[in-house]
């Protein structure tokens, strides 16, 4: 089977911590079938002229990102004035990528609902293949707040062939755009489990000059607003002042970094911000924290959750998107409101002082590795393709709705099944 994967959010030579669950997910998933990828880059006339513009501009054409052949094409955008274009935009822009380049694939995946899913069905709907559409998080639970983005993202999902969901809340937002229910699959995120394994916290500490009395805390991810980094910084602060034993660490960079890198020089040490670090420094810094904090204000499911309880370490985060579908049980941890610097604060104290058994954590969270999640996405893959192939035959429409099993062999496997028109 060939897959073309179109996406916004996907590493590149300028930016390497974009999106890394969509480039373990995609290499694990080549094991199963081809794979291309086309991570576009955003683009417009006098782009280079504003500085918050530069996401990627200096990428390479072409690159190859853990064993995947990437080619970056930019695409024209819009910013601001009709956002309702950007999907057809997104479209034209990558059709030439398209044309002449060696055999058209067998389903088209858009991996954020809009503008790439949006683009997806469109250039599906061009080369009669099948589109499904990958959703993360912000493009269900905030994109549809836009009316003028409502309609063109529902126009998208509704003639996808399947919709694939990071969480079971997501696949709720996605029914409620009018994607039935049988057409949407589940399909979870996964870890390195050879990286993100229960480690010794004293020693992981030592590895990088913490002191072993104190009780640390750590964030991971971008440090913007939406990632709730200001509210965690304020109410951090907060418990500086009266709790002299607990440190705050937070991993990555962003649109705020300098804001959490002044909070840092008024704490003293007592915050620390790290700027980005490869993946094996994050798990080395889950091995030395006692909890992981992450007060966002949206989220599909974020996958340094799972790569927390995948490390033995409870985690303190908001009650939004699929974060209560991985924090099932209080032994995992605790959620508070979205925003709640006062709830926050207290959340952060309790989990200070709780002691647990980092092993009980790893049993109770369960989880699955990346070969997990991406035999799951084959498998709704290969519905896609199935079902499309039944329509195109019969004007019917099939798809078995099952992930999370071994890959089925069903001759698609190694590109020698064509397939018909998606169904509209």
């Amino acid at each position: 089977m060939r897959v073309l994967l179109i996406t916004k959010i996907f590493p590149n030579a300028v930016h390497p911590d974009e999106a890394p669950y969509n480039r373990r997910q995609f290499a694990a998933l080549s094991r199963y079938c081809d794979v291309r990828v086309l991570a576009t880059i955003p683009w417009f006339p006098g782009m280079a002229r504003l500085s918050k513009w530069p996401v990627g501009a200096g990428a390479p054409r072409d690159e190859v990102i853990d064993g995947l052949p990437v080619r970056h094409p930019r695409t024209l955008y819009v910013p601001r004035v009709v956002p309702a274009l950007n999907g057809p935009l997104y479209a034209a822009s990558v059709l030439p990528e398209l044309v002449g380049r060696g055999p058209s694939p067998d389903v088209i995946v858009g991996a954020f609902a809009y503008p790439d899913g949006f683009a997806a069905v469109c250039l599906g709907r061009l080369l009669g293949v099948p589109a499904v559409i990958k959703c993360h998080g912000s493009d269900i639970d905030v994109i549809p707040r836009d009316r003028r983005l409502r309609r063109p993202l529902s126009w998208g999902l509704t003639r996808a062939a399947r919709v694939v969901a990071v969480s079971r809340k997501l696949a709720e937002g996605v029914e409620a755009l009018g994607v039935p229910r049988d057409r949407i699959d589940v399909v979870m995120n996964g870890v390195d489990a050879k990286l993100f394994q229960p480690r010794d916290r004293a020693q992981a500490r030592a590895e990088l000059g913490r002191s072993p009395r104190s009780r640390l805390f750590v964030f991971v991810g971008h440090l913007n607003r939406d990632k709730g980094v200001l509210d965690l910084v304020q109410a951090f602060e907060r418990l500086a002042r009266v709790h002299p034993d607990i440190e705050l660490t937070l991993v990555g960079s962003g649109a705020e970094e300098q804001a959490c890198r002044a909070a840092a020089a008024r704490l003293g040490g007592r915050l620390t911000v790290t700027g980005y670090l490869p993946h094996d420094q994050v798990s080395l810094w889950l091995g030395a924290c006692d909890a992981l904090v992450l007060p966002s204000l949206h989220e599909g499911t974020p996958n340094v959750v799972l790569e927390a309880l995948a490390s033995g370490r409870r985690v303190v985060a908001t009650n939004v998107g699929g974060i209560p579908d991985i924090l099932h049980s209080p032994e995992l941890g605790e959620l508070v409101p979205p925003g709640n610097r006062d709830a926050l604060a207290e959340a952060l104290l309790r989990a200070a002082r709780h002691e647990y058994d980092p092993a009980r954590i790893v049993e109770l969270a369960g989880g699955r590795d990346w070969d997990d999640s991406a035999r799951a996405l084959h498998d709704a893959l290969v519905s896609a393709v199935r079902g499309a192939g039944k329509a195109s035959a019969d004007g019917t429409e099939v798809g078995n709705g099952v992930v999370g099993a071994p890959a089925p062999k069903t001759g698609l496997e190694n590109g020698a099944a064509r397939t018909g028109p998606p169904p509209s």
